[in-house]
């Protein structure tokens, strides 16, 4: 990224937190009170935010640092002992943007530490930066509950601490990008303390408490947003929205924060029983009114409170409809973002029309051999959470008034203002120098120039034909093997003694609760038939749109386009995988397999089916020989009506 310099933010705040200083190594003949500008101007310059965790350093916990800059800075990143000795060191970069340096001492010792920042060539004032890190011996006193709020504000989002924000997104889920990463649940990464620089960040061993947190697609970017603020002393609210229907999009009716907390709902009430059992208790003794039924308070307690928070309260409150909010609402938790590589950051949002949600999470830049990546995070109704890469298999985008307004999107930054909380509105972001990345531009494109921009926003230089070809193959793949995963856990439900599951009506097939929700796939289906589809055309969007691509000296579109159909045969049929069939016994099919079975898997989502159907095992077949279980007739009829939005790859709007 190139930010511009309306974007840099001054880090003093987040410094205040972890009771250290910053300051640039200047001249000796320097005054001290000059110092403390210095540094500023220096922050103001390059984008310089850092932060050492935990929030009070202390020798029987790692010491971790984290420096991120605006520019694309070269340099590196030392932890200097109190005995002037050098503990650790890193040169590699990271990000972009916001673009960070990490580095971590696993036990402390007691004193005075210094964070030092060298850059490459650079000199003057703002060459050398460091960062003054006192360590205690003993472990201090940790925060402590307030009844006033779920817990204490101690600083503000501004830019600093947006991107610290985007690199711990980022060190959360990093990993080489052909590396699958995949988890049961969010709570088994946040408490992997090689990957999370918040890890008992408050010094409360609040991530080694056993808390649970298994967020599905919508909760998971506010469970993100949500434990970043509450460790880092951060504002967060969230909006009770609509899912959209009868042809309107999803509006924002309310707005909680943890300084006005959403009331819990009210007790059931049960209706009085009569007693005696006389007609309608009119005759013998009064009726008898049971207790109505306990609601669940937040417990007592900094980290009970919190855990209680994110897995009930916002649980119970977010869904997808929060990020289909039209593009000028001002009433809502998201804001979209023009598509440039400085606005789609880690911890921006994507929300596709039919209600899905990602978590960017790592931009992988073009290079002479490979082209750009980006990867995000989703969540399922299982608890599952898995990277992915950005491609329009994965992320769907349409306009229709009746979805409201895809894209990216990032949180709305929380203010303090006279009455409280509240959020930016966007005319505010606009003029706002920590953001200024409010953009309609998303909402005036059309699907193909949407798919196109974001082409060229991935990988600005034109592309090798074949080499992006088997990008797109790759990322099928992908695809493929996380369904096998999911249609895996519906025979795991089935042979553990799962009863029938009830088949909704209409679209809510693809938006209910229950066992349903967890493990049939029609939504993961709908994205897998256009994966497909995008694989099988990809030659005719070479041939559509050669100036993207490199192509060959002395070939023309049509001559590229038929070497790519011949190319794309042999590698579809030596991509491989395998499933558990009824039986348990593993079956292996082809991804040319898989294309090949479209039809059948306009009908394969059903979790009443055997797995054999669901991967679109032929009648008769040795494949479908173990098959031991059909959905009843009356789903099947179901199925066969609403066939067409597959086969037209579509969802019908609700309502």
């Amino acid at each position: 990224m190139r930010a511009p310099h309306r974007y840099a933010a001054v880090a003093t705040a987040v410094l205040l937190i972890a009771g250290v200083s910053l300051l640039p190594v200047v001249a000796g003949a320097q005054s001290k009170s000059a110092a403390p500008k210095a540094a500023a101007k220096c922050e103001e310059s390059l984008g310089i935010s850092i932060l050492a965790a935990p929030l009070a350093p202390w020798s029987g916990a790692p010491l971790r640092v984290v420096v991120t800059a605006e520019q694309p800075l070269t340099g590196e990143l030392s932890l200097v002992a109190p005995d002037g000795s050098v503990a650790a060191k890193s040169s590699d970069r990271h990000g972009g943007p916001p673009y960070f340096w990490y580095a971590e001492v696993a036990a402390p010792g007691a004193g005075k530490w210094q964070a030092k920042l060298v850059r490459d060539g650079a000199a003057g004032e703002c060459g050398t930066i460091l960062q003054e890190v006192a360590v205690q011996r003993k472990r201090p006193p940790g925060l402590r509950a307030s009844s006033k709020n779920v817990w204490p504000v101690r600083d503000a989002w501004s830019r600093a601490n947006e991107n610290l924000y985007s690199a711990w997104i980022e060190l959360l889920f990093d990993a080489p990008p052909d590396q699958t990463l995949s988890w049961p649940a969010l709570h088994e990464v946040l408490r992997d303390r090689s990957r999370n620089v918040l890890f008992n960040h408050l010094g409360l061993g609040e991530d080694e408490k056993g808390q649970i947190v298994k967020p599905d697609c919508a909760d998971l970017p506010y469970t993100l947003r949500a434990y970043f603020a509450f460790k880092m002393g951060l504002p967060f609210g969230y909006a009770k929205c609509t899912r959209g229907d009868k042809g309107k999009p999803p509006r924002c009716a309310q707005w909680w924060n943890i300084e006005n907390e959403e009331p819990p709902p009210a007790p059931q009430q049960p209706a009085p029983a009569a007693s005696g059992g006389q007609l309608f208790g009119l005759f013998g003794a009064a009726a008898q009114t049971p207790p109505a039924t306990k609601v669940p308070q937040r417990p007592p307690g900094l980290v009970p409170g919190f855990g209680y928070y994110i897995r009930t309260t916002v649980a119970n409150s977010v869904h997808s409809g929060n990020g289909r909010t039209m593009a000028d609402d001002d009433n809502s938790d998201y804001y979209p973002v023009s598509l440039k590589q400085e606005t789609l950051r880690p911890g921006t949002i994507y929300a596709d029309p039919y209600g899905h949600l990602l978590v960017l999470v790592k931009r992988v830049s073009q290079t002479s051999d490979a082209a750009g990546v980006l990867l995000a995070v989703d969540g399922q109704p299982d608890g599952t959470i898995a990277r992915k890469r950005f491609w329009r298999g994965n992320f769907l985008f349409a306009h229709d008034p009746a979805l409201g307004g895809p894209g990216f999107k990032r949180f709305r930054p929380i203010m303090r203002g006279k009455g409280g909380l509240r959020r930016l509105a966007n005319a505010e972001i606009e003029k706002n120098p920590g953001y200024g990345d409010f953009s309609r531009d998303q909402a005036a494109l059309a699907i193909e120039d949407f798919y196109d921009r974001m082409d060229d926003v991935i990988s600005p230089n034109p592309l090798d034909p074949d080499r992006a070809m088997r990008e797109a193959v790759v990322a099928l793949e992908e695809q493929v093997k996380a369904r096998v995963t999911s249609v895996e856990n519906g025979r795991k439900y089935q042979d553990g003694g799962g009863a029938e599951v009830a088949m909704p009506d209409g679209a809510s097939i693809f938006e209910t609760t229950g066992a349903w929700e967890d493990f049939a796939t029609p939504s993961r289906d709908l994205r897998l038939l256009i994966a497909i589809d995008v694989v099988r055309h990809f030659p005719d969007r070479v041939a559509r749109r050669p100036e993207r691509y490199a192509m060959p000296p002395g070939k023309s579109a049509v001559d590229v386009k038929d070497a790519l159909e011949r190319s794309l045969s042999s590698d579809l049929e030596a991509r491989k995988f395998t499933y558990t069939r009824s039986d348990g016994s593993a079956w292996t099919l082809t991804l040319k397999d898989v294309v090949g079975r479209i039809g059948a898997l306009e009908m394969a989502y059903n979790v009443n089916d055997c797995v054999e159907l669901r991967w679109g095992a032929a009648d008769g077949s040795d494949e479908a020989k173990t098959c031991k279980r059909r959905a009843p007739e009356a789903q099947r009829g179901k199925m066969t009506e609403y066939r067409a939005w597959f086969n037209e790859r579509r969802r019908p709007p609700r309502g």
